[in-house]
């Protein structure tokens, strides 16, 4: 009998994927004046309007029209006929300092280490079922969604605009192994011109096949614009905000999450950091062969450095005592805010490379948190 898993991405056209590369164009505009800033900007987007709200304390002078301006003709933003154009877009800017309580416990002063800049609890997962140590359905979905936009943006499938969706649903064994693709859903914003045979054989011959290669496909169901028609999208389509696909963000929905959302936030925000560690955490405990599956919990207090708890499960995969898998973990790798923000390198304008297709399971040197250069803390325990 087989199980039946789904996750699913969303390209950076889509409406809160647009608000999320905005928030991290400004995070990255102030640390690249400031690496000290301290950020936390949300962004909303409607037709032909962007809202810029949060808190910036920060040395950096930021020409916020142009950041925003910039970054929605990036994602492709660029016509009328769009509804969200870049040089038409209405730009509000409602930012005001951090808040001087917040501020009192993340500040580093004399007999005062950083403390976190929040309560909360952070998860991070790695599982080796792929070359990523990603589960297979978010990795499937954010590469057909990597896949969508490089053709629009190659213009190898011309007529095609920002806005776009897909989901994958991984048939899995008795022993909880991959065995089949069972569903692909994908969904593409497109001019009018398109009939919806022409496109859908051009998105099974440039997205779908190419990425889908390798995979048992031979019970796949294709589902290509469902509803028959996507002319209309982005945030002329439907409004977006900042953090509202915090699970396209991290593991599909196939590992646990601890609510808080990535984009826009600085590293002293535990929200995003913590993440990135226990992610860097679990990916070297499975990379190391040490355990098959690794979730790694930590949560935090407010203005305290040392979180309040660690959780570790490896689901009953581990081939060592879990005990020595805690050990090494807390003998090695140093869960304070500043400590990990100087392991990852956190103060560096990276931010905007994550705002697409997954934080995690990403071959980008600038993606610290997936580097598997710790791997041998474990391979001893072996």
């Amino acid at each position: 009998m087989f199980r039946l898993f789904s996750s699913e991405s969303v390209t950076e056209g889509h409406p809160d994927k647009v608000a999320d590369y905005i928030s991290d164009a400004i995070l990255d505009a102030a640390l690249e004046q400031d690496s000290e800033s301290r950020v936390a900007c949300e962004t909303a987007v409607t037709t032909d309007y962007a809202l810029l709200f949060g808190e910036i304390t920060s040395k950096a002078t930021i020409d916020f029209n142009k950041v925003v301006r910039d970054a929605i003709n990036h994602i492709g933003y660029n016509k009328k006929e769009y509804g969200y154009n870049a040089e038409d877009v209405v730009i509000d800017v409602k930012i005001k300092p951090q808040s001087p309580d917040i501020a009192l416990g993340v500040d580093e002063k004399e007999n005062k280490e950083q403390g976190a800049g929040d309560q909360g609890l952070m998860f991070g997962y790695a599982t080796n079922e792929t070359i990523t140590l990603m589960p297979l359905p978010i990795y499937l979905a954010h590469r057909l969604s990597e896949r969508l936009s490089h053709v629009r943006k190659e213009n190898i499938i011309p007529g095609l605009r920002p806005d776009g969706k897909t989901q994958v649903t991984v048939a899995y064994n008795e022993k909880n192994q991959p065995a089949f693709i069972h569903t692909v859903v994908l969904s593409t914003q497109h001019d009018e011109s398109w009939t919806q045979e022409a496109l859908h054989q051009e998105i099974m011959k440039h997205v779908i096949s190419p990425v889908l290669k390798g995979y048992d496909t031979t019970e796949t169901v294709y589902q290509i614009n469902p509803t028959g028609r996507f002319v209309i999208g982005g945030p002329h389509g439907d409004a977006g905000l900042t953090g509202r696909k915090i699970i396209v963000d991290t593991y599909g929905g196939y590992a646990r999450h601890g609510g808080g959302a990535f984009s826009g936030k600085d590293a002293s925000k535990v929200d995003r950091s913590a993440a990135y560690m226990a992610r860097y955490i679990a990916k070297n405990i499975v990379g190391s062969g040490v355990a098959d599956q690794c979730e790694i919990q930590i949560a935090y207090a407010i203005g305290i450095a040392k979180p309040v708890s660690l959780r570790i499960d490896t689901f009953g995969t581990e081939r060592v005592a879990l005990d020595m898998i805690y050990d090494a973990v807390n003998q090695n790798f140093d869960l304070r805010p500043s400590a990990i923000i100087k392991t990852l390198q956190l103060k560096r304008p990276i931010f905007k490379k994550t705002a697409n297709y997954g934080h995690f399971g990403r071959e980008d040197e600038a993606f610290s948190w997936e580097k598997c250069d710790r791997m041998d803390i474990f391979r001893k325990l072996l």
